[in-house]
């Protein structure tokens, strides 16, 4: 006799994937992790085999062989508009892993993950910014949150970028003096932004090590430098921007709602950040409850996928207190 698995929750970021089986009791049944979710670099097909394989091992420790999941609820990375949504479930029901199939843009999982219920905000400041919220009766409210040419600014891939133009600039004269000109290429070693410039377009140093200056940044501006500062300042209000306009699109701007922060950049709850965007939200949204999430975003996938089964109150406690 096989294992009934009621919902297969996946959480797929760039660099990682997490795989849930949820039995229909909440009871999680057996998990796995593997590689990241990248369809923009290898393709479709290529990516939901990185899926696929993660799948695997989570069904390799069922004590039985599973029969059909009845809902797989997928919450992925690069699934930023709503028309990607649709692709990639029309993908993944290809694969017949359930009898429905839900793609998400994976700021979602992290949203449910941190309410005991569908309904609130969350931002996410990783490599880049997002931000989505979502009510109970199934309204959303998101950006297309691809860089640039959506509006976007930050993040840590963004914060990092801005941190190398000030310091280039401070330190040859067409910009405002700054710390920055030397911290951030002492951090490779070096001694000057020239260095580091040299060193970042010759191959040197690595074009994807430039993340590591973020958290140098904000030490810059904790030690009082003020164009750090001001970058750091400029982020919290852009994470602001972003939740207030999703509560507004809610009707929530006055209503008591979480507003959760997650991604590594407001997980590291740098003072100079965090308690900025507390004060700045509560000037415009002053029943909102500001926190970081630190539930894994695999239970939002897990909770969304319960709640598409229509699982009791009993079902959602059962598997939050698994992750807790």
């Amino acid at each position: 006799m096989g294992v009934n698995v009621s919902v297969v929750a996946i959480d797929a970021g760039n660099s990682k994937t997490d795989v849930a089986l949820i039995g229909e009791d909440g009871t999680v049944l057996a998990t796995a992790r593997g590689g990241g979710f990248q369809p923009p670099v290898i393709g479709v097909e290529a990516a939901i085999d990185v899926l696929a394989g993660v799948l695997d091992r989570a069904v390799a420790e069922l004590p039985a062989p599973p029969v059909l999941a009845g809902h797989v609820s997928a919450c992925l990375a690069n699934a930023d508009l709503p028309v990607e949504e649709a692709e990639l479930a029309a993908a993944l029901d290809s694969r017949g892993w359930g009898s429905s199939v839900e793609v998400r843009n994976d700021t979602f999982a992290i949203l449910r993950a941190g309410v005991d219920e569908p309904r609130g905000v969350a931002v996410v400041c990783g490599a880049g910014i997002n931000c989505v919220g979502m009510t109970p009766d199934g309204r959303t409210a998101r950006f297309p949150a691809i860089g640039r040419i959506s509006g976007d600014w930050g993040g840590g891939s963004g914060l990092a970028e801005e941190a190398l133009w000030f310091a280039a600039r401070a330190e040859d004269g067409r910009g405002e003096a700054s710390e920055l000109a030397r911290a951030l290429p002492r951090h490779f070693g070096l001694d000057s932004m020239y260095g580091l410039i040299e060193a970042l377009h010759r191959g040197a140093i690595p074009l994807g090590r430039r993340h590591e200056l973020t958290p140098v940044l904000f030490a810059t501006a904790e030690a009082g430098d003020p164009v750090a500062a001001a970058l750091v300042k400029r982020q919290a209000h852009e994470v602001v921007a972003m939740a207030s306009v999703a509560l507004d699109r809610l009707d929530l701007l006055e209503e008591e709602v979480p507003v959760l922060l997650g991604g590594s950049v407001l997980a590291a709850r740098h003072p100079q950040l965090n308690d900025r965007i507390a004060a700045l939200l509560a000037a415009r949204a002053p029943k909102a409850e500001v926190r970081v999430v630190s539930e894994p975003p695999v239970l939002g996938a897990a909770l969304l996928g319960l709640d598409r089964t229509g699982a009791g109150p009993e079902v959602h406690r059962r598997l939050r207190a698994r992750y807790a």
